[in-house]
């Protein structure tokens, strides 16, 4: 046989390998003496293909890990995978279900992931071949809407202790959006390996904290490997199978959904009633629209295909859906032509923070256009909306989870789509009441008038409740700091004898900025921080505006309590004259609120030496000359335009 032909055979049997998708190239496994990349090997008890009939719903679980930030979910969840033959020890990287380049970067989860595992385990006299839906989620209290839909998949949730820092801020948020969803709580203290580690301090917490029984909790250290052996038996022995009946009308659940730039949209749904089948004909409770399925499968860890999803399974399903859009989370799917009663869902994604985004360079509007609209297609929670400014343009204004988030999609924007960015100060949702009756919210201070037709009767400004958790030695610092924020204390006790536990209702616009910063610079880094929205209430707030030569600059634009105004407004205009270039005429910075100038800076013009021809003579021909200059230096200044550099908008993020 020639060469030619020997290699094009190779190439014809290898041609399924090279049209997989792109997004997932990067979780195959090289092999040195293979010819060609494989993907990590299926457990072998179940072959080349999966039959997911062999799993009854007794025999299914599905549990999520929820803890604090860096407290050992994703490491958790690659033993757990390595344990149950899922992906192969010492292959592939570490933290596998973070997939995207910020998570790696950070050492965070942002997205919530699915994996099914197939365990055997004794379970009542006999061997029983297990399915378990894990799902790991994000721990950072940004990220609470994913957890909040990856709850409502589960029965069962792993609360994930770290066993030298104890309980933190978001440990509790978490164990509440569990409690609430009345899921089974396993309690894992882990890292029991590290020197500091005090596990028996860390049982204490968590009967004081949560009422949890200190015998419950398993010890573990996921970096070793050591007590993982007990976690799988105490999942599958203490959470039930999912209610579902598999003999009622199919009823599924959408959690989640992404763009795959060759399969279109892909969704995440859980089967709660009935089974799903490839070729089925379904219907979205939501939007009325009909599809056919043209694939359906789990994720193990990848996209496996199944062609059926049974009652109380997670997995995947690919229907023709040309936008993420028609996906809504938290919808109800059904087969079309039957009537089904909608599951209840959940509550859409709230936005907290509000910012513009500008392409650094006006002509790159277009390019920023296309990378923000395939961002959102995998990251539905960002809203987005055209905007115009007259300092910087055609942009959008853009609403968040909060901070981390808005940086989390900044960071994406500029590595995964090469966009250049500058963003305006961060904004938070205000309602403002006029003597008219009529009532106004606003998300971008420049679209409020600062001389309106009507009186300013009334403000309001959301609230957010927040838990804060200090070793006792700081709560001096930490009340003063929130006092200064204009925080009202709800609740304050002792977890124990040297940790304290704080609940304050604040103003969302005090701690959008710099709030956790100084938190944790105040505490060395112990502070653990976390909130959630309250309701809006009534305030004392001004429109601040920044001008140059009496032009008002919009992107500048903020909303503040009158109180605070002078001392931001000074702190703003000292900023900007550090970062505005000297031109060749003078620069008048000033902060003003409505026609009452609060703070000033003069920028001084730069000056051509117009005497130095003039040797001697006479004083007016002299005079004459620095009258030209002086004239030409006005007219200058009418005309001219103040450029503002890119690092002055980055500077004044962050300024409180």
């Amino acid at each position: 046989m020639s060469t030619f032909k020997r290699a094009s055979r190779a190439l014809r049997s290898n041609f399924s390998l090279f049209s997989t998708p792109r997004p997932y190239l990067s979780h195959f496994s090289f092999n040195q003496n293979a010819s060609f990349c494989s993907r990590p090997r299926q457990n072998s008890k179940e072959g080349s293909t999966i039959d997911l009939n062999k799993y009854p719903s007794d025999n299914i679980r599905n549990f999520s890990i929820i803890a604090h930030v860096d407290h050992g979910k994703s490491t958790l969840a690659d033993r757990l995978l390595e344990l149950t033959g899922t992906i192969r020890k010492g292959h592939g990287q570490p933290q596998y279900l973070d997939k995207l380049q910020v998570e790696r970067e950070r050492g965070i989860t942002v997205k919530a992931q699915t994996a099914t595992m197939f365990h055997r385990h004794k379970f009542l006299g006999s061997d029983t071949d297990f399915l378990l839906n894990l799902i790991d989620t994000p721990g950072h209290v940004d990220f609470s809407y994913e957890v909040s839909r990856s709850l409502a998949a589960c029965q069962g949730a792993l609360l994930v202790v770290d066993a030298a820092q104890g309980v933190q801020a978001q440990t509790v948020a978490n164990f509440y959006l569990a409690f609430e969803s009345n899921l089974a709580i396993i309690p894992v203290i882990n890292k029991i390996d590290q020197p500091t580690a005090d596990p028996d301090r860390v049982k204490a917490q968590l009967k004081s904290m949560f009422d949890l029984d200190p015998s419950d909790a398993l010890f573990t250290s996921a970096k070793t490997g050591q007590g993982l052996e007990q976690v799988l038996p105490a999942v599958i022995e203490r959470i039930p199978p999912p209610p579902g009946k598999s003999t009622s009308p199919l009823r599924m659940l959408l959690l989640d959904s992404y763009y795959d730039e060759y399969k279109g949209v892909i969704c995440h749904v859980a089967v709660v009633d009935g089974a799903l089948h490839k070729g089925d004909k379904i219907s979205s409770a939501a939007t009325g629209q009909s599809y056919e399925v043209s694939d359906v499968g789990i994720l193990h860890p990848e996209l496996v295909p199944t062609g059926i999803l049974l009652t109380g399974q997670v997995g995947f399903m690919v229907n023709g859906m040309r936008s993420t859009k028609e996906a809504r989370i938290g919808d109800t799917l059904h087969h079309t032509r039957t009537v089904i009663q909608p599951l209840p869902g959940f509550k859409p994604a709230k936005h907290m923070v509000f910012s513009g985004l500008y392409p650094a360079d006006g002509s790159d509007f277009e390019a920023l256009n296309h990378a923000i609209e395939r961002l959102t297609c995998n990251d539905a929670s960002v809203s987005v909306t055209k905007e115009s400014s007259t300092a910087l343009g055609l942009g959008f204004r853009c609403g968040f989870l909060g901070l981390l988030h808005m940086d989390v999609f900044h960071q994406r924007l500029e590595q995964e789509h090469g966009a250049h960015v500058i963003s305006t100060v961060p904004t938070v949702p205000y309602i403002f009441e006029y003597s008219d009756g009529s009532k106004v919210e606003v998300q971008n201070p420049a679209a409020l008038p600062s001389n309106p037709k009507n009186r300013l009767s009334a403000c309001w400004e959301p609230t957010v409740i927040a838990t804060i958790i200090i070793p006792s030695e700081y709560v001096g610092s930490v009340i003063t700091l929130c006092a200064e924020r204009r925080g009202e204390q709800l609740e304050y006790s002792f977890i124990d004898s040297q940790r304290a536990f704080m609940k304050y209702r604040m103003p969302l616009r005090e701690i959008v900025v710099d709030f956790y910063n100084e938190l944790k610079s105040i505490t060395s880094g112990y502070a653990s921080f976390d909130y959630e929205d309250s309701e809006y209430q009534s305030s004392d707030l001004v429109k601040l505006d920044i001008l140059l030569n009496g032009q008002p600059v919009d992107a500048m634009a903020t909303i503040v309590h009158k109180s605070k105004a002078p001392r931001v407004g000074r702190e703003l205009v000292e900023k900007l004259k550090k970062f505005i270039d000297r031109q060749m005429f003078e620069i008048i910075i000033q902060a003003a609120i409505g026609s009452k100038v609060i703070a000033r800076e003069t920028l001084s013009a730069m000056r051509k030496n117009v005497l130095a021809k003039c040797y001697g003579g006479d004083i007016t021909r002299k005079k004459k000359l620095l009258e030209k200059q002086k004239e030409g230096k006005k007219r200058m200044k009418r005309v001219g335009s103040v450029d503002i550099p890119q690092e002055a908008f980055h500077e004044l993020l962050k300024v409180s």
